[in-house]
């Protein structure tokens, strides 16, 4: 991407940018939206962030290698807690974002409402 110097802070800024489901480019490639990175003075490395929708995608991904099993096997208790934290990570404010999360967990929009609502309650 950059000089060699780089090299040991585009390897350490990866595995943030890879969970964030992000892009690194060049710096000089670099858009409006990107974020450029800079090490010692100098553009390092830049970052295509994904858009919210392609987020929500790479966030029930992840989720699901975390469980070891897709989503939709868990039990009512953990769908319950995937629902919580997609919701405190802003998964619902993306739009078609209830109909996406109910889809990887193999539940109704109703369902997913609900577990929202059940939250709010408690």
């Amino acid at each position: 991407m950059s000089g060699a110097g780089d090299e040991p802070f585009i390897a350490a800024v990866k595995p943030l940018v890879d969970a964030m489901g992000g892009e690194m480019i060049p710096p000089d490639e670099a858009g409006p939206d990107d974020v450029v990175l800079s090490w010692e003075g100098t553009d390092a490395v830049a970052v295509r962030l994904p858009q919210l929708a392609d987020s929500l995608d790479h966030i029930l991904a992840a989720m699901e290698r975390r469980k070891g099993m897709p989503l939709a096997d868990l039990d009512r208790k953990a769908k319950q807690e995937v629902v919580r934290i997609l919701e405190a990570r802003g998964a619902f404010s993306v739009r078609h974002g209830v109909e996406t999360v109910a889809s990887a967990l193999g539940v109704s929009r109703f369902t997913v409402y609900n577990y929202l609502n059940r939250e709010k309650s408690t």
